[in-house]
């Protein structure tokens, strides 16, 4: 497969995930049903951070069996184990320490009496929400930016296989990571709740999101790295973790946790059936 052949269905492969990112436009007043989208796309993510940890042990793995039989030394094991430890914390408490000191701090309200009173309430009211909408929004960048790191080593993939000449299951991996990427804007818009983004929003989220798997394939094409795709893989574990954490302490207080149990359930299974795909073109 030639390099822009590689390049172009890289492309096709990464923005996919537009297809499921103008779920996000449509008006929800239920909170059922805003429960229920954020907990379908916290089953995605979870299928994501199995996938993604799962990749990253499985070649610290390698290292330890080339070491076990003798065919390298015991530093790579412990450099690859490092790099692991070092991303997936930096993917974790990283980001809620960079989350915590970029917070905006709240101005204080002064002390008023009479309908100024009134009139400061409901501007704090306003304020309050916009503070929400922000964080709202925000998150969700943070779910594209995590699910763009992921999305980088499955480019490495379709980059390396396509390099090699393994036309038919670079193809494979095209079309399996195109239906799995569709289904990640589900998982970038479902826990917006009432928040309604802007079509820029969208455009960003999605390019932040799916971009990486171009810039994979790219990458992937040109040369293959296991420390490289390590550090993809533990970033985005543990910026996933995070994320579902997140959205697991913000929807609990709505209620419908069985329900909302039962659609966290469906979306792993979502993400597990188009990664078959994946599988079964590997295989």
């Amino acid at each position: 497969m030639s390099f822009l052949e590689t390049t172009i269905l890289g492309a096709i492969a990464g923005f996919t995930i537009y297809l499921g990112l103008p779920v996000g436009r449509m008006p929800t007043t239920s909170v059922r049903l805003r429960v229920g989208l954020a907990m379908f796309s916290a089953g995605i993510l979870a299928f994501i951070f199995m996938d993604v940890t799962t990749h990253a042990q499985a070649i610290v793995d390698t290292a330890l069996t080339n070491f076990k039989h003798h065919k390298a030394g015991f530093a790579p094991v412990v450099g690859l184990f490092a790099m692991l430890a070092v991303g997936f914390t930096l993917g974790t408490a990283g980001i809620s320490h960079a989350e915590r000191n970029l917070r905006r701090r709240r101005t204080a309200v002064l002390p008023v009496t009479g309908g100024a009173a009134t009139a400061v309430l409901a501007s704090d009211e306003t304020r309050l929400q916009q503070e929400r909408n922000r964080a709202a929004l925000k998150t969700g960048l943070i779910i594209a930016a995590a699910i763009g790191v992921h999305n980088f080593a499955e480019g490495l993939a379709i980059g390396v296989s396509a390099k090699a000449g393994a036309i038919g299951l670079a193809t494979v991996l095209i079309i399996g990571f195109g239906l799995h990427n569709a289904t990640e804007g589900f998982g970038i818009v479902g826990p917006l709740g009432g928040v309604r983004p802007s079509w820029r929003w969208l455009g960003l989220a999605g390019l932040i999101g799916g971009g990486p798997t171009f810039v994979g394939t790219l990458v992937g094409y040109q040369l293959h790295s296991d420390a490289l795709e390590l550090c993809a893989y533990a970033l985005a574990g543990g910026a996933i973790l995070y994320v579902i954490g997140e959205i697991w302490g913000g929807m609990r207080r709505f209620g419908y946790r069985t329900s909302g149990l039962y659609l966290l359930a469906a979306g792993f299974l979502v993400g597990v059936a188009t990664d078959l795909i994946v599988t079964y073109g590997g295989a």
